[in-house]
């Protein structure tokens, strides 16, 4: 029982210690309104669309930190069962001395155990793994307004893919 909620504590611990989208948005926000695109552009790599507004303002999607993650199926592993099992008694009679008989019972079990195969909990499968960001620029070439739009999870344990490519992290 301690062992388990010593393993429960550590997730805990763990999971407490990872960023997620709206606190990596908000370290972005934070971090880049305010400075020109042009800056940002050549730290992460060029957008991959843009979108000029009636208001002279351009909406730019920028992608990166793609990678192809996999994971591995899980299994179970039952415990040995037995397939069937024998009792044996045995007893036996001897003469301590002349007239005094003493009688010995002794029982014993026997099993065949036979290795239970492991059951599968989860099927391997391959995650894509990446980070999307929408960036307002206004005409002067000034980020207005930056966020996360598309945001997975990010390698191992970390709940943001943004948080990990943008520098984000806790």
């Amino acid at each position: 029982m301690k062992i388990r909620l010593a393993a429960l504590a550590l997730a805990a611990a763990t999971l407490a210690g990872c960023t997620t989208t709206e606190e990596a948005n908000t370290v972005i926000q934070s971090r880049w309104i305010g400075q020109p695109a042009e800056l940002f552009f050549s730290r992460y790599g060029p957008p991959v669309s843009e979108f000029r507004t009636g208001t002279g303002n351009t909406i730019y999607t920028w992608r990166g930190g793609e990678k192809t993650q996999y994971i591995p199926a899980q299994y179970s592993t039952p415990a040995e069962q037995p397939v069937y099992g024998k009792t044996v008694t045995k007893t036996t009679s001897r003469e301590k001395e002349p007239g005094v008989t003493v009688t010995k019972t002794t029982t014993s079990s026997m099993g065949v155990y036979v290795p239970q195969q492991p059951q599968m909990i989860s099927p391997a499968r391959v995650e894509e793994l990446f980070c999307e960001v929408q960036i307002t620029v206004d005409a002067t070439d000034r980020i207005r307004a930056i966020r996360a739009s598309n945001d997975t999870t990010g390698e191992g344990l970390s709940l943001s893919r943004c948080a990990e490519v943008l520098d984000a992290q806790k």
